[in-house]
């Protein structure tokens, strides 16, 4: 079974948040189960050298876009064993960042096209095409609207995935004609019609033949009107073609006996204080193992539940903790936390921008990490503090509620700390009952962390779940 991912990003090559992961994890995962995966991507700008002076052109086709016709590099890269094909054209895609301009619906209609022009040329024809979020939705539409009864694309299905329904690229309805090519009897309630304009998530909600989202709890909670962002009608009708797969992460890059970039290796509570250590001096604070360290690594957005924090913050503080904080996002949530820094100098880290080398580090130095978010589709966050043997905190949302099970001490049972209600006293209690056990009960924290650090979260039960989807799909079309 051959099957072609395509999507906007792929770590290590571009990475803007969790879809990167995705995509950079789970085609090797599939590959260890006997799935032959190729990934096709924008080239874009940012792509680094190191990947550039690998790159074989393969073909130069021309894409038609709308009335227009566009040069496309078909490009290949060989990396662990899989192949890319990243699509040049620098026009579109030789800018800084990936995401955000003004001719985004253009681009990834280009994008979208392209990569379904370049099915002939890559080394196997798919069986099926997995496309990712919004930037690849045209991609279902188009195949079915422009190359149903062309003889190279016969059989192959498609699968849409979505990562955060909150993102869903829309445009003004002009670009059916200018862009996809595509007639208006595509526009309407059932097809790519959203509130007078073109959603390219619609695209693929409507037009794929399974589509999936990356956790059970959210393929529920997205057909609701709360967290359906207006597509929850549309995602009900669909019910019978939807199913959540919870992520993965990828155990060898994440690994705390190998990771280079922490301060020490470690398999064990005490290697974890070691790093605990190591990260407080690091960072400026008072080297204290006793007082316990929560952290956050997160886009200062309001999903994120950054509001919940800010509300208690001093309640938060004034329980003898260091609070440590990596992410950019909105600049009031930037301000808030610096200002809180400077205040509270002794306890508070506010490290306004990213670091992977130091994400990991913080992972590695807390004892509590901090989820609260109003929404979060899967999070792989909460995967890789288990990881690193910090604790999850985490409100009952999405992939946050399938992977974290609230310890229990009554019944000994549970692996991290949860609230159900996006209220920010019911985070604190919760934030209060965690720091209780850690001043009180250390032998049952530390047991809680050495079975953290024990959890599998790889991909491989994910994997499955896709392979019998795959299949489910293959069989369909025979």
């Amino acid at each position: 079974m051959n099957i072609l991912f395509a999507a906007s990003e792929c770590a290590p090559f571009i990475k803007t948040g969790g879809l990167g992961d995705v995509i950079g994890a789970l085609p090797n995962s599939l590959q260890q189960e006997g799935i032959h995966v190729n990934v096709i991507l924008p080239k874009y700008g940012d792509l680094a050298d190191k990947y550039k002076d690998q790159l074989v052109l393969e073909r130069i086709i021309e894409v038609p876009l709308g009335w227009r016709k566009q040069y496309c590099g078909i490009e290949k890269l060989i990396y662990n064993g899989i192949s890319y094909y990243f699509l040049d054209n620098e026009y579109y895609f030789k800018r800084y960042g990936s995401y955000g301009f003004y001719d985004d619906g253009e681009r990834f209609a280009f994008f979208s096209r392209a990569v379904l022009e370049a099915i002939p040329y890559i080394d196997r024809k798919p069986d099926i095409i997995h496309c990712h979020d919004w930037q690849a939705g045209p991609i279902p539409l188009l195949l079915h609207a422009h190359y149903s009864n062309h003889p190279d694309y016969q059989g192959i299905k498609t699968v849409f995935t979505i990562h955060n329904l909150r993102y869903q690229g829309v445009f003004p309805k002009s670009v059916l004609g200018e862009l996809l090519d595509i007639s208006e009897r595509y526009f309407h309630i059932d097809g790519v019609e959203f509130f007078g304009n073109v959603s390219y998530m619609k695209a693929g909600l409507a037009f794929a033949d399974a589509l999936t989202t990356v956790s059970p709890t959210y393929a529920n909670e997205i057909q609701t009107a709360y967290y359906g962002e207006q597509l929850d009608g549309f995602l009900r009708k669909r019910d019978a073609n939807l199913q959540g797969i919870v992520n993965g992460i990828d155990l060898e890059n994440y690994n705390p006996a190998s990771d280079k970039a922490l301060f020490h290796f470690y398999d064990s509570y005490d290697g974890k204080m070691e790093n605990k250590r190591a990260l407080q001096k690091h960072l400026g604070l008072p080297v204290k193992e006793d007082v316990p360290v929560i952290s956050m690594i997160t886009r200062l957005v309001e999903q994120k539940g950054i509001d919940l924090v800010l509300h208690v913050f001093e309640e938060i503080i004034s329980q003898n903790v260091q609070f440590i904080l990596l992410g950019t996002g909105e600049s009031h949530y930037e301000d808030a936390f610096r200002e809180l820094a400077y205040r509270y100098p002794t306890k508070v880290s506010a490290n306004i921008f990213f670091d992977e080398a130091l994400s990991r580090k913080v992972y590695a130095g807390s004892d509590l990490f901090l989820m609260p978010s109003q929404f979060e589709p899967c999070g792989i966050g909460q995967l890789l503090a288990f990881r690193y043997g910090a604790l999850p905190l985490v409100r009952e949302t999405g992939g946050l509620k399938d992977t974290v099970q609230p310890y229990n001490e009554f019944t000994g049972q549970g692996d991290g700390f949860s609230f159900t209600n996006y209220n920010a006293h019911d985070m604190l209690y919760t934030i209060e009952r965690a720091i209780w056990l850690y001043r009180f009960q250390p032998k049952k924290w530390k047991e809680l962390s050495e079975k953290a650090l024990s959890l599998d979260f790889s991909w491989k039960a994910s994997s499955k779940e896709y392979i019998k989807l795959y299949e489910e799909l293959q069989f369909a079309i025979v």
